[in-house]
Order: structure tokens, then C-alpha cells, then sequence
């Protein structure tokens, strides 16, 4: 890379934050800067094998090791912190996915209670193809082996929260967290509203891919090296996590009940149509009703989150968040 904005970051076991808040910042960045980091699976690369389970290995709540948290020079309460994924990158040829008891959609949880037993704990080890951009499912009960094609996406992108507030790298809400979404991929710009200075920006929990709704609550997971652009919207407000793709605008929701995330997930979004393209509230929300889409990111935490998301190209001509994301992918095609 021949910008001269980059911080290569390549956390030591000891290094990572494990909470949104609360975590003293690793390094100070500027407006710009490209960041060239490491992030460690969920498990801290633990599980390493079908034999290695997660209740053996690992120690709740230390899970979703984030590297970070970075403060960004000039970031107010207020303001919108933009992070564009240049890359994402699985840094193994293998990654771990597994059933945890009492965890996931279909299970009873900790708040679902039932008499009936956990779900057995099983790990399953994917084999990815970093040249032909596939993982490998080998099943644990007979012998069918099958490919999907690898979609890199980081779970967990997020700020400090507001109001004092230290939140577990296991939660996704306003302050971003573990959204879970597929939609967290390269060529994406996530916006954050900035809840305390200097942001205190982390990321972690890359996929190798996921379903919409991370059914099981895991999904391939794996180690990446990631490349960001880190910029800062002076005096914007983004009160829920939103994305922008070179087709379409994405606002997210999380919360319990599921039906809350959707709808704040649709609030923002008409919300965002209202401020950036010229809609009144009531058109916006009459012509999302027939123009969004609506896919699920998890509905396994403790928060669920759900996104909304519409085509920019069935929109008026604007430039959401005064046309940075087109910048970034500028600047992004001249990193490589």
C-alpha cells in the first residue's frame, strides 16, 4: 500500500477488548487513516478442531475479541464515524462452526426456557479455498461434502455506546456491536453515530459467510485480515447503524422482539429517505412499503437484528451522507 495514512495493526493475545466501551483506546487515528488489522475468530482461534469444544476451550463471556478500540481524532458526540471495507480476508485455510447448548433460533436459551435438554455441542470444521473462494461443509453424520461460495463479512463493527454504557462484544444495538449482518462485506461503508469522543471504534468476528439469521447462532468462523478506511461526518447524526453498497442504502434495527428490530430497522430507513432524498415521512413510508427488502442478520443474540434495505437506483438522484461512500471507493480502487 503506498498511502502514507496506514496503521498495520497485528494484536498479541493480550490486546483485545472484549466490550463496546470500557476499553482504553490501542492506538489514535485521524480522519482517513487506513487501518490494516488482524481480527481473531470468535473463539480466539481455539477451536482448532471437531474434537476442541467451544464449553472446553473458551470462557464466557470471553468470546468476539475485538481489535481496537481506536480513537478518532476530532470525533464528537454527534457526529457520524464512516468505515469503508476496502478488504476482508479469511487469514486461515480452515474455519470452526459449532452448536452451542442452550444458544441459537432453534433451542431452548436462557430466556426460552423449556424442559427439554440443550442440543448437543458439535464443531464442524470448514475448509476454505482462498483461491477459488469457496468453504467446504464435510458432514459430521455421513459422508456428504458440499461447497458454498465465501462471502467475507465481519459479525461485530461498532462505537462505545451512549450514556456511560459498557456493552459485551456478544451484543449488537444502536452502537453497532455484533449486528451479524451478511451485508458487512468489502466494498460496504458502515456509518456509526458517535456516542462519546474519539468514537472508540473496534471490529472482530469475521465469517467466512453466513445465512441470513445465523439459525445455529454460529457461523463459518474464522480470522481475517482486513484493510478499513476510517473518515468522520462533522455535525451528522446516524442514530442506528446503517450501510451503504454501491446499490443499495441499508439501515439496521436490534432489539427483543424480533418485530421491534424490524421496525427499527423500517424507521430508519424512512427516516434516512426523509433527510437525504427529499421524501415527507408518509411517502417514504407508503413507498418503502412496496420498494424494501427486508432480510434478517441474527435472530440468535441478545439482541435481534433485522435489516432494511432499498435499491438506489429506484430512488431519487441524492448524495446520502454528503456522497462519501463513492468516495471511499475511489480512494479504496487506488489502495490496491
Amino acid at each position: 500500500m503506498t498511502d502514507p495514512r496506514v496503521l498495520t495493526v497485528r494484536p498479541t493475545p493480550d490486546s483485545y477488548a472484549w466490550t463496546f466501551g470500557g476499553a482504553a483506546p490501542i492506538a489514535r487515528i485521524t480522519p482517513g487513516t487506513v487501518l490494516d488489522v488482524f481480527t481473531e475468530d470468535c473463539f480466539a482461534g481455539r477451536v482448532t478442531s471437531e474434537k476442541t469444544l467451544v464449553s472446553e476451550v473458551c470462557e464466557f463471556p470471553f468470546l468476539n475479541p475485538q481489535t481496537g478500540p481506536f480513537f478518532v481524532e476530532g470525533a464528537e458526540v454527534g457526529d457520524t464515524l464512516a468505515v469503508h471495507f476496502v478488504s476482508v480476508e479469511p487469514a486461515r485455510d480452515w474455519a470452526a462452526s459449532t452448536t452451542v447448548p442452550l444458544f441459537g433460533a432453534l433451542t431452548s436459551t436462557h430466556t426460552t426456557a423449556t424442559l427439554q435438554p440443550p442440543l448437543p455441542e458439535t464443531v464442524w470444521i470448514w475448509q476454505l479455498d482462498r483461491e477459488r473462494r469457496t468453504c467446504l461443509f464435510s458432514a459430521r453424520d455421513n459422508g456428504i461434502q458440499l461447497e458454498l461460495p465465501m462471502d467475507p463479512m465481519h459479525g461485530t463493527v461498532g462505537v462505545a455506546p451512549a450514556n456511560l454504557e459498557v456493552r459485551s462484544a456478544l451484543v449488537p444495538d444502536a452502537h453497532g456491536g455484533n449486528l451479524d449482518t451478511p451485508e458487512m462485506r468489502a466494498g460496504v461503508t458502515c456509518y456509526l453515530g458517535v456516542n462519546v469522543e474519539g468514537a472508540l471504534f473496534s471490529l472482530g468476528d469475521g465469517h467466512a459467510r453466513q445465512g441470513e439469521g445465523e439459525t445455529c447462532g454460529v457461523a463459518v468462523e474464522c480470522a481475517m485480515n482486513t484493510v478499513v478506511i476510517v473518515e468522520l461526518l462533522k455535525g451528522v447524526a446516524t442514530p442506528w447503524p446503517r450501510l451503504e453498497s454501491d446499490t443499495h442504502i441499508i439501515s439496521t434495527g436490534s432489539a427483543r422482539p424480533l418485530e421491534d428490530a424490524f421496525r427499527i430497522a423500517q424507521h430508519d430507513l424512512v427516516q434516512w429517505l426523509v433527510r437525504d432524498y427529499g421524501f415527507s415521512a408518509m411517502d417514504a413510508y407508503q413507498y418503502l412499503s412496496q420498494a424494501v427488502e427486508s432480510p434478517l442478520a441474527n435472530v440468535c443474540d441478545t439482541n435481534y437484528t433485522a435489516v432494511a434495505k432499498v435499491r438506489k437506483s429506484w430512488l431519487p438522484s441524492a448524495s446520502p451522507h454528503s456522497g462519501l461512500h463513492a468516495q471511499l471507493r475511489e480512494r479504496a480502487t487506488a489502495l490496491r
